[in-house]
């Protein structure tokens, strides 16, 4: 079944909806869990002349749905925040964070939107600590960007070669990113 969807997916990179799927995508990973990376690697692998297109799409939606989480963090950080943050990871790990923020903000935002770690995450926790929301924007725009422009360059050279070996070992490489997903949720939780 996963493969068919792969599949699918795969086919709406040539549909009109492809772009604006893909950003609403991006929008929404910033406040719910739906990872963009895998379906931006497939649009650029299927498509390779707009991998540039996708990956500026998928920077601008993802820090626009993180100036969402950073309004949540800052002004509903009673109705919603707590509860997101729960849903995440730990009290005593969320004090962590809050405090590394405050010591290395911009360092902080630049790295947060460039890691794996989950954005939602970074922008909540950037309201709450009521980080400067242009400085917020700015260095989120960098390191979202930097992420995905990267994995697009990566993808429009190397392309051809990735989809053979996601074709090939695809139900490997969905076992292993879900252990991947469960590892760094395991260890937020810590």
């Amino acid at each position: 079944m996963l493969k068919k969807i792969y599949n699918w997916m795969g086919t709406q990179v040539h549909t009109p909806y492809a772009e604006p799927g893909l950003a609403l995508l991006s929008f929404l990973e910033s406040l719910i869990f739906p990872p963009v990376a895998p379906v931006l690697v497939l649009f650029c692998v299927e498509n390779k002349s707009r991998a540039y297109r996708y990956a500026a799409i998928a920077t601008v939606c993802s820090v626009l749905g993180g100036i969402v989480a950073f309004y949540i963090g800052y002004a509903l950080w009673e109705a919603v925040g707590q509860k997101l943050v729960r849903s995440i990871t730990t009290p005593e790990t969320f004090s962590g964070v809050v405090k590394q923020f405050k010591e290395y903000q911009t360092l902080a935002i630049l790295i947060g939107s460039f890691t794996p770690i989950p954005y939602k995450l970074l922008g909540v926790t950037a309201g709450f600590c009521q980080l400067s929301l242009f400085g917020f924007i700015t260095y989120s725009l960098i390191g979202r960007a930097a992420r995905y422009f990267l994995l697009a360059l990566a993808l429009s050279y190397w392309g051809g070669e990735i989809k053979s070996i996601i074709d090939r070992w695809f139900y490997q490489l969905v076992l292993l990113f879900i252990l991947l997903i469960g590892a760094g949720l395991f260890m937020m939780r810590l």
